[in-house]
């Protein structure tokens, strides 16, 4: 990765690596969430409402949805009144999947996962940006704090650790809280070429400079939605390096705790939640989880 971006394989110039202000573009304040997507048309009605909220703009990719992906997402920002905040871009290379597919490819292909991340993060054109996933949901505290957030980290060299714990929903009333598992990865970065996405052995890997300054968020402001009825791992090549490799663990936790679910058997340290009638057990998180302190639905 070069100050202004890097060229691909396949010789796609339309899809090569450019920093903004490579394209002559200079950056404002603020930030931006960059939501990568694929056939999450069932997610993003929840994901998609706190997150316009939180920050200047998001960067919507779609990387060859059938579901309506990209349909949703414009409908959803228009009914919360924030399609202004919305900007919607199209990948069109299918990229590997995680795991064994993903070793397998160089990673200034197109078809790369470091590539595609580093392409999708290039779009941005605040000077802060957070890597989003189309399935993760911010609680309604969780707004405030990462809205209030976004105006003081953009003008200094600070990377944000953003953690969250998956929920997997039975039906519209019933979802699973892991608990067990914090998973605290960074997911907020300056938008500079010292942050950059390399090729890991299981997936893409941040290269994150020493120097710069470390956060991390309180847990309790993020879900992952995980739908028991879903294919939730179709994005990996093979589940069986859940088991072998210490670098997924995890994945393995993810893993036992979802086939547990779907067979009945509820994991330690995992709480059913049921939301009051009429209401969404999404929103029902969304809106009484406080971050640092379990709610009443834990007991």
């Amino acid at each position: 990765m070069t100050p202004t971006g890097l060229r691909n394989l396949e010789g796609h110039d339309d899809f090569d690596v450019t920093w903004p202000w490579a394209r002559g573009e200079r950056l404002r304040s603020g930030a931006t969430a960059v939501v990568r997507v694929k056939d999450e048309a069932r997610s993003l009605p929840f994901v998609l409402p706190p997150l316009l909220r939180a920050v200047d703009e998001v960067v919507l990719v779609d990387n060859g949805s059938t579901d309506g992906t990209p349909e949703v997402a414009a409908a959803t920002a228009e009914r919360c009144g924030l399609s202004h905040r919305l900007r919607s871009l199209s990948y069109p290379f299918r990229v590997a999947r995680a795991g064994r597919e993903h070793v397998g490819v160089h990673e200034h292909s197109v078809h790369s996962l470091a590539y595609y991340y580093n392409w999708c993060l290039s779009q941005v054109r605040t000077r802060y940006s957070w890597k989003w996933d189309g399935d993760m949901v911010l609680t309604d505290e969780a707004v405030t704090s990462m809205a209030a957030l976004s105006w003081q980290v953009g003008s200094r060299p600070v990377v944000t650790r953003v953690s969250r714990h998956g929920l997997y929903v039975r039906d519209e009333q019933t979802a699973f809280l892991d608990v067990g598992l914090l998973n605290a990865e960074e997911w907020g970065y300056p938008v500079h070429p010292d942050f950059t996405f390399t090729k890991g052995f299981e997936w893409e890997v941040q290269t994150t400079p020493e120097h710069y300054a470390r956060i991390g968020l309180p847990h309790g402001l993020v879900v992952e939605l995980k739908w028991l009825d879903s294919d939730e791992f179709s994005h990996w090549t093979d589940r069986d390096s859940f088991a072998t490799s210490v670098r997924t663990a995890r994945k393995r936790r993810e893993w036992a705790v979802f086939t547990g679910l779907r067979d009945g058997v509820v994991p330690d340290h995992v709480v059913e939640v049921t939301a009051p009638p009429g209401v969404h057990v999404v929103d029902h998180v969304r809106e009484t989880w406080l971050p640092g302190r379990p709610r009443p639905f834990f007991g």
